[in-house]
């Protein structure tokens, strides 16, 4: 087994990127904190080829340094907007026929695992705040909630860690 070399990855150029037919996924970021945390997301929504990024509230915009930190670029190829108002961007979202699902602990979550997914639905995830979670004004707007289960003392999880898990798991129900 060798190690691949970064010319050998097949890697898009940005011109590729933005032209390729991306995953019918959108995040919402609201009122996120740690600037790695949303250059970690761009990261992520990179990789997977996410339609776009909302950014919500407190969460910082690019450029920034501490986001292109983690970011490593993803800022120049996700699709990104700005809005102050994450109930405004999730009411549109679903008078557009996007699906919205909070990632948070509520009642009647549906676990990661047992969400299904339908081929046809764009979907949105709404992201939190690193202390206070997704507030309750967005989730009284979402069309339901997705809970990562968790066994150890803590149930929390990294914003970065999360949307890396929630990610991967509905691109893989989208692509397999």
């Amino acid at each position: 087994m060798r190690k691949l070399e970064n010319k050998e990855l097949e890697r898009k150029s940005v011109t590729d990127f933005k032209q390729a037919e991306k995953t019918p996924i959108i995040i919402l970021l609201d009122d996120i904190r740690s600037l790695h945390n949303i250059g970690s997301v761009f990261r992520t929504a990179d990789a997977f080829l996410i339609e776009k990024i909302y950014l919500c509230g407190i969460t910082a915009t690019p450029p920034h340094k501490e986001i292109h930190k983690t970011a490593l670029g993803a800022t120049e190829t996700v699709a990104w907007e700005y809005h102050k108002n994450v109930t405004d961007v999730i009411t549109q979202l679903k008078e557009d026929g996007v699906q919205v699902f909070a990632v948070e602990q509520v009642e009647n979550a549906v676990f990661l695992q047992n969400f299904k997914i339908q081929k046809d639905t764009k979907y949105a995830l709404v992201f939190g705040n690193e202390v206070y979670g997704v507030s309750q004004e967005a989730i009284a707007l979402c069309d339901g909630s997705i809970e990562i289960p968790q066994l150890g003392t803590k149930h929390s999880l990294n914003i970065s860690v999360s949307t890396g898990i929630v990610v991967w798991d509905l691109f893989q129900k989208l692509n397999y």
